[in-house]
């Protein structure tokens, strides 16, 4: 291989790993949803609309710019099922859920909105009842898209649902508060792509020093 054919295959190599790198920074700003579990939130695995929480349980919605659930930022402030559904006694033929509503920070707000105060409410509702059902009734308006997402809580945002942001916009924004679990961080890990261009690189780099050598030594 000469010099010639190892530049063109270097600087391929390096728009490999550049352009995997910026794959990997693709961020979303949408609603995550979480259930409690004992002092700890649980990203969710159900929906809303699919989940049934029993008389006593405490879930958490949060509006925030994540890549995936591992770096999802989850809801801070009260938690406790006590402290929320104080003020709602229970009544024969309902259950209570306890709900906390994170708005996220300005950072994370759409373009032009402002996210309201952090709150939390209990919902009083139907032993059947939904998640999706709970939220609608203390929280609404609730707006989804066509793929039944939940895009809006109380009527925040306005617009846009799970839309990608850029990757000078994702660096703004925020994720968990202190009080908040720390951030997982990325689970998925640098791509194939990216490993894959490091090992190009290594590759033709030491094929490069390889033939430089051998024509020395033929010159000798």
């Amino acid at each position: 291989m000469t010099p010639r054919r190892i530049v063109p295959l270097l600087l391929a190599a390096f728009l490999l790993i550049g352009t995997a790198g910026q794959a990997q920074a693709a961020g979303y700003r949408y609603w995550s949803f979480w259930d409690r579990d004992g002092a700890k939130w649980v990203y969710a695995t159900q929906g809303p609309s699919m989940a049934h929480p029993s008389d006593g349980d405490v879930q958490g919605f949060r509006f925030a710019v994540s890549e995936n659930s591992g770096d999802a930022a989850q809801p801070r402030g009260t938690a406790d099922f006590a402290s929320i559904c104080a003020k709602t006694p229970a009544e024969d033929g309902t259950k209570r859920v306890a709900l906390v509503l994170d708005f996220g920070t300005a950072p994370d707000a759409p373009s032009g909105e402002t996210p309201p105060a952090p709150r939390t409410a209990c919902a009083r509702v139907s032993p059947d009842a939904t998640t999706a059902d709970a939220l609608a009734a203390v929280a609404g308006p609730l707006r989804y898209n066509t793929t039944a997402l939940l895009c809006a809580i109380a009527g925040y945002p306005k617009s846009g649902c799970g839309e990608q942001v850029s990757r000078t916009e994702k660096k703004q924004y925020s994720t968990a508060a202190p009080e908040a679990a720390e951030d997982k961080g990325d689970e998925d890990g640098p791509s194939i792509g990216l490993y894959a261009g490091i090992a190009v690189v290594a590759a033709l780099a030491g094929a490069a020093t390889w033939q430089a050598r051998r024509r020395r030594n033929a010159t000798r």
